[in-house]
């Protein structure tokens, strides 16, 4: 097949984007396809017309344009299948606030959460109780994020989100382990506990690509009664969001067996220190077939 690998882009996760790629373009040549690189960040007005001439895109952007629906929403235009979500249930997705509305909907718990826009303006009251995460609204990797433990701290955090986002997310810090559950097909993929090595309280950009920042255990040696619990809830978050293919969410599970949803992935990572293809790995998934099963995937859901 004639495969666009389409990588890069114009957010603040672009390196990591191109990162991915590299190891994903070896993957199409090992599996025998036919593969053109593009980069909207490039040549977007292009998109349509190459897209109408391939017979399949595999979309590795993070951030927007990519895990917003707008690549989906003009491959579709296009006729050109492509792995993971639409355009409407990636834009829902990245949107953290318009999510876990979708959570608690669906019985699924996520932490205690306040959205602030710039029109509030920057002194807008905080209604949770410290300490707080504060991270923009829609993004990836953490970047933007603060940990907020004082009430001084907090107009510093929302400069920080406002120079990159129009919306802030503020969330209840929540003690606990983090686990990451991958979605692949109908599958729940087995969890991940992932403990920054560097002692900090959070998984932050630095921690999540170093090739040594975090310790990420697969499976996670947590008990089979909470394994099951996340993964049945990751399913249900990921059919309500209305998604395809493959997911990944990162959970808080505290001391008493309480767990909480913190967010959705549409477009996992694809880099050497990934979470969801050392846990498909963990199933029996080489990387190469992984990547062919996405392919699958794609095509089965847009025939």
């Amino acid at each position: 097949m004639h495969v666009i690998l389409i990588a890069g882009g114009w957010s603040d996760e672009r390196d990591v984007s191109l990162s991915g790629a590299r190891k994903i373009r070896s993957a199409l040549d090992e599996l025998g396809h036919d593969v053109t690189f593009f980069d909207p960040a490039d040549d977007f007005h292009n998109l349509l017309s190459i897209a109408r001439n391939a017979d399949f895109a595999f979309i590795n952007l993070h951030g927007t344009p990519g895990e917003d629906g707008l690549i989906q929403a003009v491959l579709d235009k296009a006729g050109c299948p492509y792995q993971g979500a639409g355009p409407a249930a990636s834009y829902l997705a990245l949107n953290k606030a318009a999510a876990k509305e979708v959570f608690e909907a669906n019985g699924i718990k996520t932490p205690d959460w306040q959205l602030i826009t710039p029109t509030q303006g920057r002194e807008t009251a905080l209604q949770l109780p410290l300490p707080v995460f504060v991270k923009p609204d829609k993004g990836g990797s953490s970047l933007g994020m603060s940990l907020v433990r004082t009430a001084e701290e907090f107009p510093a955090a929302l400069d920080k989100v406002f120079a990159m986002c129009q919306s802030a997310l503020v969330e209840t810090f929540i003690p606990g382990v983090e686990l990451t559950c991958g979605i692949l097909g109908n599958q729940a993929l087995p969890l991940i506990m992932i403990t920054p090595r560097d002692g900090s309280d959070f998984f932050d950009y630095e921690n999540k690509y170093a090739a040594d920042g975090a310790e990420e255990i697969c499976p996670a040696p947590v008990d089979e009664t909470l394994s099951s619990s996340i993964q049945e809830q990751m399913l249900t978050a990921h059919a309500a969001l209305g998604l395809t293919g493959y997911s990944r969410g990162d959970f808080i599970a505290t001391a008493d067996g309480q767990t909480y949803l913190l967010e959705v992935n549409t477009l996992p990572g694809m880099t050497p220190t990934s979470l969801l293809p050392r846990a498909a790995a963990h199933v029996g998934y080489s990387f190469t077939e992984l990547i062919g099963e996405l392919i699958r995937l794609g095509l089965e859901g847009r025939e």
